[in-house]
């Protein structure tokens, strides 16, 4: 980005009215039915995880005290009582305990109401087990309690959370058509805001366009979670579209939309209209939040301006709005991808003195900004201290980002360890975990044990892509099992997979050093003809081939074609090019080739 363009932005933020500061945002249980009971113990859903933050400790067991007191007292205390205690005990996201206790609630005769069912219905939901919280609600609507616009909106989000987006939508239809309740503002928004989250952004923007034209006309929010979605899928300008016609409506955006397409911009570069849109927030007077500052900060940083952001932060904190974890987040991994440690680990340890605890994101980008520098010692120490500063416990993004560090390094022993550690520990493994281990093993020769892995990532549920079987044809290849990795190539298909270019010039490179040019030149049309364009290393492989069987006139056709598609000669094909030069009758066809496709000639 060129500076002319940064300046306006820094501007842009700088400029705040004092005088409009101000923030914009603004299993079954055991009563009714003995149904409940079986249903409990086959899917032992209400099992109580009791695992939770010592910091919630004494809200949490006061809460159960007060809660079992109560049941036992007589006379009862009103009901309100009793959902007050529920109420906390959710929002401190003990949902399975929320369940169980509300099961002692009704063995032991305590009243219940609708109120009470939408917490037990949510409680459901957020566990995603929507159809339980179906059946309840079936069983509360036969003894006689009535559903409302909370019941019906909380269902909608458990079939959003549970991925059933068809369900959502016949069930929200219904609520339309066959008049269930009278849909809320809320309820719209969880509608649209579940349909953009599960991948249906367009399906949420015909739902917003047919809403206007009804009684349930959407507010800014519902606006907001379009123009959200739009810009995560890459529709900036559909955003922007959108945005003028909700003003034109008469709906003012808020700092959360102006947030969105902020961001939706930033990720194409497109600078001079992230310049326009602040300004137009100065213009509305809404002010930026620390999200919208975060967005900058991190943008900035990976571009590689991590000066730009800093200096953003300057005006943040003159403002007087405090970064916060995430600000220092994107800063440490701006540094880290400038190879910049001693500035990383800097911002890393200023984090304490601003109030703050360093996250799992801020150990792993360091962790993972000491190892691409080859500082596996110091990556290492900061990976034992994860847990013994009791942040948090080292996820599947640490310990892989680990494994790769001591993989990387050679030391193959400590990173099979790790990943024994990380077994034992429970922490599953991703893909690119499971990745990295098979190209450790392809890379020292152990392809019978890379296939062993192989199997044991499948049993673990791990599916195998396109860049796992590319590692395995690699290794295959590098170990001079040539036909072995052919019938690999050929079995991918089969295997719901679409080679690569990569995988293509893999074999093809393979082919033509061990002299089988002819058979690499067939790949090549059988390549072209899948739809997979042929890259670099591909048009150079063929032609070092056939260079070393000195068969120049078989490799001009494919410098020519080369040249056509933008690709240059590597190192070994121009050196091969000019050792062939000076052998060459056909100097003077070769030498103007020569101009077109080597580097600097």
């Amino acid at each position: 980005m060129r500076i002319y363009e940064r300046a306006p932005i820094r501007r842009a933020i700088a400029a705040k009215s004092s005088t409009y500061y101000y923030g914009i945002f603004a299993d079954r249980l055991s009563f009714f039915s003995s149904n409940f009971h079986s249903v409990r113990h086959k899917d032992r859903l209400f099992s109580p995880n009791l695992r939770r933050d010592l910091s919630c400790a004494n809200e949490l067991d006061e809460a159960i005290f007060l809660f079992r007191k109560m049941v036992r007292m007589r006379p009862q205390p009103p009901i309100f009582e009793f959902t007050k205690q529920l109420k906390v005990i959710v929002n401190l996201k003990q949902y399975s305990l929320a369940l169980k206790l509300f099961d002692e609630m009704r063995e032991l005769g305590a009243p219940v109401n609708e109120y009470t069912m939408n917490i037990l219905i949510n409680c459901c939901c957020l566990l995603k087990r929507v159809d339980v919280g179906f059946a309840i609600f079936g069983i509360f609507f036969k003894q006689g309690y009535n559903a409302n616009v909370v019941t019906f909106t909380t269902l909608l989000k458990g079939l959003f959370l549970d991925r059933k987006v068809a369900d959502a939508e016949k069930l929200f239809k219904q609520i339309l058509t066959l008049r269930l309740c009278e849909p809320d503002d809320f309820t719209i928004v969880t509608v649209i805001n579940g349909l953009c989250k599960n991948g249906h952004v367009l399906a949420a923007h015909d739902l917003l366009c047919l809403l206007e034209k009804t009684i349930y006309k959407p507010n800014v929010m519902a606006y907001s979670a379009v123009i959200n979605g739009l810009c995560k899928t890459g529709m900036v300008d559909n955003a922007l579209e959108l945005k003028s016609k909700m003003t034109d409506k008469g709906i003012s955006p808020t700092v959360v939309t102006y947030n969105s397409m902020i961001q939706g911009l930033c990720d194409f570069g497109r600078w001079k209209e992230v310049k326009d849109l602040l300004n137009e927030m100065v213009n509305r007077k809404i002010p930026l939040d620390v999200v919208s500052f975060n967005i900058l900060v991190d943008a900035f940083c990976k571009e590689g301006n991590v000066k730009e952001a800093e200096e953003v932060l300057e005006i943040m904190t003159r403002q007087n709005i405090y970064p916060n974890i995430v600000t220092y987040n994107a800063l440490i991994d701006g540094y880290c991808l400038q190879g910049k440690m001693d500035r990383a680990k800097e911002v890393f340890d200023s984090i304490t003195g601003s109030g703050l605890k360093p996250s799992i994101i801020s150990y792993n980008s360091l962790i993972n900004g000491y190892c691409k520098k080859g500082k596996v010692d110091e990556a290492w120490r900061l990976f034992l201290e994860v847990s013994s500063k009791g942040v948090e416990y080292p996820d599947t993004i640490t310990y892989g980002t680990m494994i790769h560090g001591f993989l990387s390094a050679g030391r193959n022993t400590d990173g099979w360890k790790l990943y024994k550690d990380m077994e034992a520990r429970q922490v599953h493994p991703n893909l690119y975990t499971c990745n990295i281990l098979l190209e450790g093993l392809c890379k020292t020769h152990q392809i019978a044990e890379a296939f062993s892995f192989l199997r044991v990532m499948e049993d673990k549920g791990v599916s195998p892509n396109i860049i796992t079987y590319g590692i395995l044809i690699n290794g295959l290849c590098k170990d001079g099992k040539l036909e072995d990795a052919k019938n690999l190539l050929n079995e991918l298909p089969s295997k719901g997979l679409k080679p690569d270019n990569h995988i293509y010039a893999i074999i093809i490179g393979s082919l033509c050093e061990e002299g089988f040019v002819d058979e690499a030149k067939d790949l090549l049309i059988k390549m072209e003809g899948s739809g997979c364009a042929p890259n670099s290393v591909t048009y150079n492989n063929i032609i070092q081939g056939l260079l070393k069987k000195k068969e120049l006139d078989k490799a001009m056709p494919f410098l020519e074609e080369m040249h056509k598609k933008g690709f240059l000669a590597d190192a070994s094909t121009s050196s091969m090019l000019i050792n062939h030069l000076q052998g060459s009758k056909k100097n003077g066809v070769l030498l103007e080739m020569m101009k077109k496709v080597v580097p600097k000639m």
